[in-house]
């Protein structure tokens, strides 16, 4: 059987998707996760709910403890993650609303706990391939999908993760595009590394809310804007993630 641990932005971490709900304070090795968690079931599947910047956004992109959420879940029995994260397109074919299933990431940040292997080696050396860094068995499910359910979406998609809370300038926003990076945001890393780093399958949906700054011939991004085309569009991801749950299930039963 699975179990999804679903880690959600702003409007995505809506606890009503979820049938018997409960909800659970844990601690872990690294402190507290951002929120007390949610459980609860999809189709009589169990699922996790966790909000990346706690239940009321107080908590900066820079300052979320990552290690502690990814803990969290991993005691919790999750065998899948699925994530949701508002994005800056670096691309005019990315548009505002569009979704876009990553596929590789660029991590920029500089002040983030990052590995759950910053020890000494003593006992063994610790280096974590991660060629692939989304779970391309996830990844295919939520492409599957979303085209199923005639979404708008990129197959593939590099982001770059930045340390924020700061906005990019126009200069960033230009290199950020000659780097190889699609879409730009504040939370993907290191939370896609330590999933990955304790083996368990990682996906995430970006939603694209804006051109970030590259573009001359629109506004710059602002928080008003994000939270514009994210209310704008956050129905359509709740229900790729509530279809896409139900076929990994479909899947481990074959």
């Amino acid at each position: 059987m699975i179990k999804v641990g679903i880690i959600g932005g702003t409007g995505l971490e809506d606890p009503a998707i979820l049938k018997e709900q409960s909800e659970i304070e844990i601690s872990t090795p690294y402190g507290a996760p951002s929120s007390n968690l949610i459980l609860g079931k999809i189709n009589n599947i169990e699922v996790v709910i966790l909000s990346r910047h706690g239940k009321q956004h107080e908590i900066s992109p820079t300052l979320v403890n990552n290690k502690a959420n990814i803990y969290a879940l991993k005691e919790l029995g999750v065998t899948h993650i699925i994530a949701t994260t508002a994005c800056g397109s670096l691309r005019e074919e990315i548009e505002r609303g569009d979704l876009i299933i990553l596929d590789q990431f660029i991590e920029f940040t500089r002040f983030r706990e990052h590995s759950s292997f910053n020890v000494n080696f003593t006992d063994g050396i610790k280096h974590c391939a991660m060629p692939a860094p989304f779970d391309e068995n996830l990844r295919s499910v939520l492409c599957t999908t979303a085209q199923e359910m005639n979404l708008k979406f990129h197959e593939k998609g590099t982001v770059i993760t930045i340390e924020g809370p700061r906005f990019s300038t126009k200069a960033e926003s230009k290199m950020y595009r000659i780097l190889g990076a699609d879409v730009v945001n504040m939370s993907i890393a290191p939370e896609c590394i330590l999933a990955n780093e304790i083996k368990i399958p990682y996906a995430a949906i970006a939603i694209s809310t804006d051109y970030d700054s590259f573009r001359d011939d629109v506004e710059p991004v602002s928080w008003d804007t994000i939270l514009t085309v994210f209310k704008e569009n956050v129905e359509k991801v709740k229900d790729l993630i509530i279809n896409t749950i139900s076929k990994v299930q479909e899947q481990e039963k074959v």
